[in-house]
């Protein structure tokens, strides 16, 4: 049996993985919720025995071997907040962070191995390992994504870069027998074990082939009638919807879909307007110290709040047992310690691993050629940066917590980059003009600066309407960058709505966002704000596109200093030393510094969450982060109700 613990199997540096011996507590045989139990004697479901893997992995509870039953209750707000479930209970990569952050473990996988030169991969799956409807999870499965999934352009038509080598060759998957594969690569790909336990990158552990393959053109020729008597295109349409492959979160609005995740969803969001809800899981493949099969909650809840307010309320009230998303601001932090002992909960701490609260982003790759052009010029963006009293925000958002900085790496961290970090902070509004002037000095009668066209400059900033610290800060920030001569304005919207807008359109002038990495394995993985590596780089859409397929249509050529970029971190992605990854992410950090391609207001503090008291196996303090993603690696299905 494969043991979480603290110790960390494998760092960044690729280095091939040695597994621990198994643990002598592991050969107890198994035991099972009460419910389950009964299940078994009513002749309904297997005994535990056969609905585990032979060699189940082996959860070392937090505090102390729980009990069974009993609910978690937690929320999501708006309509896009559906991939938050991953973040409770679809963290279940081939492999998964140490709950500390420091390095990645088997998961799915029983093991795996690396190449002496980091370029092929074996991993080796459980033998007896089911979906969540009894059926096995085999290689067959591995292969089904690999074939039928990732090289089919109907249906993936950009496969994810980690699946790719640094020179854009795809990898290739490869059969050993039912229990064992191999993924390989042109070239050395060091980072490969570290994104793949990447938030929910992995996508090998999400396509059950028994499932799927009735909505496969390949595998069923009434596939695109079966589409179009439900009103859809095609098969690629119903596939889509099916697997949830389409859009992140979309997979748990399908409670037919097969999974590995501790808990599987009985009512999608949308088919009760008050709660999206997951049972557990009975052949879920984990077991506590003591050999008793996890989960211990037999539900999870999730209340579907309206907006920030209504869940403000419900937390107040006793009704969430665990969160730290929307409502959990500096602003909030008073009145959720005055409802401790009304609301039953205590709170939990949160270690950022983001490069700022609050990242401002123009659309450097914009549609309009002018827009593009303007929100390009480096002196620009600078302006903008000036005219912001950071100081003020972090005074009356933050409350009083935090420094002016820049996006960046924290200053303790061995990549730190000083120019990075405190470039263009201070508010000076002379010379945000002097600098706006530059570049666009002319002006209307009401003091707006004008285009090359003779047209007021007007700056959009369409954000997610529950980010309340976004809303917040810009009640302030508006009239400053106005002050400048720039017609700023905010538009919020519901989440779904805004991530076909922002993050997967490209009309919009610009963006609020956060998370990212600020240093260690997150800043290597997750630079999205130091170059445009990914989707979640929404400043330069089309050049992150380029990066990855510069055949699109939609790709945009990059300027040298950011082709540089990418080949330096194609350089570090074949590394598997240490010294030499650092020295690239350096170079990286540099040319950062010196293109600007976003600002900040601060780094941020320590966040935090709150915690019911009755919900125990809870670390007090945890990585937030959206890679991590917390609180999935501090193991939720060790959680259970006192």
């Amino acid at each position: 049996m494969t043991r979480i613990s603290r110790r960390t199997f494998l760092a960044a540096s690729g280095a091939a993985l040695v597994l621990p011996a198994m643990p002598s507590f592991a050969q107890a045989a198994a035991k099972e919720a009460p419910a389950l139990a009964e299940a078994v004697a009513a002749g309904t479901l297997p005994p535990v025995a056969e609905r585990l893997p032979l060699n189940p992995m082996v959860v070392e509870p937090f505090e102390g071997v729980g009990r069974y039953g009993g609910d978690l209750r937690t929320a999501l707000v708006g309509g896009g907040s559906l991939n938050m479930m991953h973040r409770y209970q679809g963290y279940e990569p081939l492999v998964r962070y140490t709950p500390d952050f420091l390095g990645v473990i088997p998961n799915v996988a029983e093991s795996f191995e690396a190449s002496a030169d980091a370029s092929a991969y074996t991993f080796k799956l459980r033998e007896g390992h089911k979906w969540s409807d009894g059926q096995p999870f085999t290689t067959d499965d591995i292969m089904f994504f690999y074939e039928d999934v990732m090289l089919n352009e109907e249906l993936t038509p950009s496969p994810q870069g980690h699946l790719r080598s640094p020179d854009g060759t795809q990898a290739k998957f490869e059969k050993v027998d039912a229990t064992t594969f191999r993924i390989v690569f042109s070239q050395p790909n060091g980072l490969l074990p570290l994104r793949l336990a990447w938030a929910n990158d992995d996508r090998t552990t999400r396509t059950p082939r028994h499932y799927l393959e009735q909505f496969h053109i390949k595998y069923n020729p009434d596939a695109d009638q079966i589409a179009r008597d439900q009103g859809m295109t095609g098969w690629v349409q119903l596939f889509q919807i099916k697997s949830g492959i389409a859009v992140d979160g979309e997979i748990f609005k399908n409670k037919e879909m097969p999974t590995l995740y501790g808990w599987t969803v009985t009512q999608p969001i949308g088919e009760s307007a008050e709660f999206a809800i997951a049972q557990r899981n009975p052949y879920y493949f984990k077991v506590d110290t003591e050999g008793n099969q996890l989960p211990y909650l037999d539900r999870i809840t999730y209340a579907v709040a309206a907006d920030n307010e209504v869940l403000l309320l419900k937390a107040l009230q006793g009704e969430i047992d665990l969160i730290d998303q929307w409502i959990c601001t500096p602003a909030n932090r008073a009145v959720l310690y005055d409802g401790q002992e009304t609301g039953q909960y205590g709170f939990y701490t949160t270690t950022s691993t983001e490069p700022n609260e609050m990242v401002f982003q123009l659309n450097l790759t914009h549609k309009d050629t002018v827009k593009r052009a303007l929100f390009q010029n480096k002196n620009f963006r600078a302006g903008l940066s000036h005219a912001i009293d950071r100081q003020a925000v972090i005074d009356t958002v933050f409350i009083g917590q935090g420094a002016p900085a820049q996006p960046s790496v924290r200053p303790e961290d061995p990549l730190y980059n000083e120019q990075l970090a405190t470039q263009y902070t201070a508010f000076d509004l002379a010379k945000a003009n002097e600098l706006l002037d530059s570049v666009v000095p002319n002006k209307d009668g009401e003091g707006y600066r004008l285009d090359e066209n003779g047209n007021r400059i007007t700056l959009i900033f369409e954000i997610d309407q529950v980010r309340q610290t976004f809303v917040d800060s810009f009640q302030l920030v508006l009239p400053m960058i106005r002050a400048a001569g720039i017609d700023a304005q905010m538009r919020t919207m519901d989440r779904s709505l805004w991530e076909v807008r922002v993050r997967q359109g490209g009309e919009y002038d610009a963006t609020v966002h956060k998370f990212g990495g600020n240093g260690g394995i997150v800043a290597i993985l997750d630079p999205r704000y130091f170059f445009p590596n990914t989707t979640e780089a929404m400043y330069a859409k089309g050049w992150q596109i380029w990066y990855n397929d510069p055949s699109s249509p939609d790709a945009v050529e990059p300027p040298d200093a950011t082709k540089r970029q990418f080949e330096a971190y194609n350089e570090l992605r074949q590394t598997s030393d240490t010294a030499k990854q650092q020295e690239l992410m350096k170079e990286i950090l540099q040319i950062a510094a010196d293109e600007f391609y976003v600002f900040g207001v601060t780094l941020p503090l320590d966040g935090y969450g709150i915690v019911a008291n009755r919900l125990k196996n809870v670390a007090p303090s945890m990585p937030n982060s959206w890679g991590y993603p917390t609180p999935a690696p501090t193991n939720p299905e060790q959680y259970y109700i006192s």
